[in-house]
């Protein structure tokens, strides 16, 4: 299995994933984690700033872990077989281990403003 955590900064858990170009992909078997390593985007690849039906290089991953998310976002990750989930904690690996343990705190997807389509517009460095 693998686990895509959005982490624009490398250090905790990214609130916007859409805009996020920065993730760590986590290859998991059963429980323990096999490797870990970080996946950086161009800002064209970018959740919002690609097309829903074109590849992507998250396609593959098995869950997608973040801090916030729209609802049209998770529907269009769906379709890809990622199963989104929105938590409160902010530290990536205990996100995976909480995720494997069936203990990761619930989040709440948010909406978005029309403006928030624009991926250049408030993105984290």
């Amino acid at each position: 299995m693998e686990i895509a955590i959005a982490s624009q900064n490398r250090r905790t858990i990214t609130d916007h994933t859409g805009r996020c170009r920065r993730f760590w992909i986590y290859h998991v078997e059963r429980d323990p984690i096999q490797d870990k390593r970080l996946k950086e985007l161009p800002k064209e690849q970018s959740l919002h700033a690609t097309s829903p039906n074109a590849p992507h290089p998250l396609d593959g991953v098995d869950v997608l872990i973040c801090r916030g998310m729209g609802e049209g976002l998770q529907r269009r990750l769906a379709p890809r077989g990622i199963r989104a989930l929105v938590t409160t904690e902010t530290d990536p690996d205990r996100a995976v281990t909480a995720f494997l343990a069936n203990t990761l705190p619930p989040g709440a997807p948010h909406g978005h403003s029309e403006n928030e389509n624009n991926p250049e517009e408030g993105a984290s460095p």
